[in-house]
C-alpha cells in the first residue's frame, strides 16, 4: 500500500509489543501506536476535516507526536510540520499559505501559535495534558486511506533567498521510498535503537530517524532539545545502536564533560546531514566512540537523501558519498548541460525521491525543476569513482546547526526597525553550528541612538529575536556608515567582511 502510514500496522503486526517511541520513563508500543494514530484519525473525523485537508503539527519531539502524524496520514489528510520555535507572524504565514483547518500544537508554545492561528483563522488542538483524554474515548479508525504514489502527504516549507518560505510538496511515494533507502543505508533491524534528537518537524529526523525506523520495526528515543550531557546518558541508558545528528551535534558530543564516564559501547553507527562536517571531528569521532560516521546530502525537496557515504561501497572522509539507490544526480552548467568530471557545477537531482513541487506555486516549481532535474542550488563536484563533494551553495543560505536560515527574511525584519537604512545579514564560519548569522546595518540619518553604537547594536538584535525563531536571529551586529553596492544600488554581501 502506498499510503505511508501503512507502515504502522505493518509494523505492529510483526511485534506489537516491541517499543517504537521512548522518552526517558515513557514508552508507546507498536501496538499502541497503531491504536493511537487511528484514534486520531477519527478525532479529524469528529473534527470535520476531510481527506485533502491541510493539518498542521506544531511540536519537538515528545511521544504524542508520531501518534498525530501517522494518524493524519492514516486518515488521509496532509501534515503541516512547523517548527515550534516560529514566532505568532510566521505561525499565520504557514498556517494561511498551507490554508491548514486544524493545528496540533504543544502547550508550551501555545501564546505564539495562538496568535498566529487566530489571524489565519485555524482551529487549535492543544497537545497538553488534555489530550489523552481528549482521543482515549474514541472509538479508532483502522482503515487507512488509498493513496496513489502523486498524492501529498507532507507540506514541508523551506525557502530561497527571495520571496517567502515555500511548501514543498512531498508525496507518499517520496516519503516512503526514501525510508526504505535509510532502512537500507543503516541496516536498521528490530532491535536496532536510533537517537531522535534531529527533530520530526524536519526532513532529515522525519525520514532518517521516525519513518526509517518506524518501517524497520526499531524504536527511536527521543530527546526534545538537543543537549550534549543528557545525549550520552540516553545512548548509554537505552543502549542506543544508531545516532543521527547534524555538525553541531557530533562537535557537543565530543566536547561533552564526564564523557568518558558513559558506557557508549552499544554505538555502531552515526549519521551526519544538514551541513558539512569536518573531516576532522569525524576522525575523531570515529576514534572515540568506536562506531563508524557517514556523512551524507540532502535537501528538504528530495525527502531527503540522495547521496551517501555507505558502509558497503567506497568511503571519502570530506564528500557526501555516492548516489543512493533511485537517485540520479548530475553536476551542470549554467545551461544544464553537464559538467566535466571534476569540474564544479550545481548539483540536480531527478528520481523517486524529488518533491511534487512547490504548494500553489507552480512559478517556483517551474524554476526548480524546469526540465525534470530538481536544481538544488548547491555547488559541487564528482571524482573519478562517483563520489560527490559539496563545494559551495549557491544560494545565500545560511547553515546553522543545521537549520536553514534565510538571509531576506530576517533583512526584512531589520527593515521594521526605525533606526535602520541598510541591512545585510550573512553567515560567518563558527565552530560550533558551521555558520552564525552576522547582521551588518547602516543607520537612517538622525537616528535615535546612534551615539551610541553598541547599545543600539544590541536595541537592534533584541528586536529581531522577539519576531524571528529563536535559532534565526543574529548573533552580531554590526553598524557601518554605509554597505557597499553595485552600479544598481544592489548590496554587494561578497564585498562586506565580517569576523
Amino acid at each position: 500500500m502506498t499510503n505511508l502510514a501503512s507502515i504502522v500496522p505493518a509494523s505492529a503486526t510483526r511485534n506489537p509489543g516491541g517499543i517504537v517511541i521512548k522518552l526517558d520513563d515513557i514508552e508507546i508500543t507498536y501496538g499502541a501506536l497503531e491504536v493511537l494514530s487511528a484514534k486520531v484519525a477519527a478525532l479529524l473525523a469528529q473534527r470535520g476535516v476531510k481527506p485533502g485537508d491541510r493539518v498542521a503539527l506544531i511540536s519537538p519531539n515528545l511521544p504524542q507526536m508520531p501518534p498525530i502524524y501517522y494518524g493524519i496520514l492514516r486518515y488521509g489528510a496532509i501534515v503541516v510540520p512547523l517548527n515550534p520555535l516560529l514566532k505568532a507572524r510566521e505561525v499565520a504565514y504557514h498556517l494561511q499559505d498551507s490554508g491548514a483547518t486544524l493545528a496540533f500544537a504543544w502547550e508550551g508554545v501555545m501564546a505564539e501559535v495562538a496568535a498566529g492561528a487566530a489571524e489565519a483563522g485555524t482551529e487549535i488542538i492543544p497537545i497538553d495534558a488534555s489530550f489523552m483524554a481528549l482521543v482515549t474515548p474514541l472509538e479508532p479508525r483502522h482503515e487507512v486511506a488509498e493513496a496513489a504514489k502523486d498524492d501529498t502527504a507532507v507540506i514541508l516549507y523551506t525557502s530561497g533567498t527571495t520571496g517567502k518560505p515555500k511548501g514543498a510538496e512531498l508525496t507518499h511515494e517520496n516519503l516512503r521510498s526514501n525510508a526504505e533507502v535509510s532502512v537500507a543505508l543503516f541496516g536498521s533491524r528490530d532491535g536496532d535503537v536510533i537517537f531522535g534528537g534531529l527533530p520530526f518537524f524536519h526532513i532529515f529526523g522525519q525520514t532518517c530517524a521516525l519513518n526509517s525506523a518506524v518501517m524497520a520495526g526499531a524504536a527511536v528515543t527521543l530527546l526534545p532539545r538537543f543537549d550534549p550531557v543528557k545525549a550520552l546518558e540516553i545512548i548509554a541508558r537505552d543502549k542506543v545502536t544508531i545516532f543521527e545528528g547534524v555538525p553541531s551535534m557530533y562537535i557537543a558530543l565530543l566536547r561533552a564533560p564526564g564523557r568518558e564516564n558513559y558506557d557508549l559501547s552499544s554505538l555502531r553507527l552515526a549519521a551526519s546531514g544538514g551541513s558539512a562536517l569536518p573531516v576532522e571531528i569525524l576522525h575523531e569521532f570515529e576514534a572515540t566512540f568506536n562506531a563508524t560516521l557517514l556523512e551524507g546530502y540532502g535537501l528538504s525537496e528530495t525527502s531527503p537523501v540522495v547521496s551517501f557515504n555507505q558502509l558497503d561501497g567506497v568511503r571519502k572522509p570530506g564528500s557526501v558519498g555516492t548516489a543512493v539507490t533511485g537517485a540520479q544526480l548530475r553536476v551542470i552548467d549554467e545551461e544544464g548541460a553537464d559538467v566535466e568530471p571534476g569540474s564544479v557545477g550545481e548539483i540536480a537531482v531527478a528520481g523517486p525521491y524529488v518533491m511534487k513541487g512547490y504548494w500553489n506555486n507552480p512559478e517556483a516549481t517551474a524554476a526548480a525543476i524546469p526540465d525534470g532535474w530538481f536544481r538544488t542550488g548547491d555547488l559541487g563536484r564528482q571524482d573519478e569513482d562517483g563520489v560527490f563533494f559539496i563545494v559551495d551553495r549557491k544560494k545565500d543560505m545560511i547553515l546553522r546547526g543545521g537549520y536553514n536560515i534565510y538571509p531576506r527574511e530576517i533583512e526584512e525584519v531589520l527593515y521594521e526597525h526605525p533606526a535602520v537604512a541598510e541591512a545585510a545579514v550573512l553567515g560567518k564560519p563558527d565552530d560550533v553550528h558551521g555558520e552564525e548569522v552576522c547582521a551588518v546595518v547602516a543607520l537612517k540619518e538622525g537616528a535615535v541612538g546612534a551615539e551610541n553604537p553598541e547599545a543600539l547594536a544590541a536595541e537592534i538584535q533584541e528586536f529581531v529575536k522577539e519576531r524571528v525563531a529563536a535559532y534565526k536571529y543574529p548573533r552580531k551586529v554590526i553598524i557601518v556608515d554605509a554597505l557597499p553596492k553595485g552600479p544598481t544600488g544592489k548590496i554587494l554581501k561578497r564585498e562586506i567582511k565580517v569576523s
